[in-house]
């Protein structure tokens, strides 16, 4: 069965554009490989409250995304440190920021973004 699976660029993309149309803010901190890389999500609220969600291999074969790692209000460095750590060691990597109200909704949890 041939990949049917979107150019990363393209859903990331989307990703930005459906939050700025819910009134919020997204950016890309890191860019990675333009058509099959891999995607983080770091979802806040007012700069606040962050958690990084990658795509986990499922049992079933799928990959959904599953929270890797939430922000320490009392050591905002070591998450901006965990994500940093990780955009250098996967270079097919794209960081992306959602920073609007329930940000956690734009990722599904069928592996795509909502």
């Amino acid at each position: 069965m041939p990949d049917q699976r979107l150019p990363t660029h393209i859903e990331v993309s989307g990703l930005i554009r459906a939050v700025q149309a819910a009134g919020g803010f997204a950016t890309v901190l890191s860019k990675g490989e333009r058509d099959a890389g891999t995607i983080m999500v770091i979802c806040c609220e007012n700069g606040t409250n962050a958690s990084a969600w990658e795509r986990m291999p499922q049992r079933d074969g799928t990959r959904a995304f599953e929270c890797a790692r939430t922000e320490d209000p009392e050591n905002k460095a070591d998450f901006f440190d965990f994500w940093r750590r990780r955009a250098q060691q996967d270079p097919d990597l794209w960081v992306v920021e959602l920073d609007v109200e329930n940000a956690t909704r734009f990722v599904a949890g069928d592996g795509t973004v909502s």
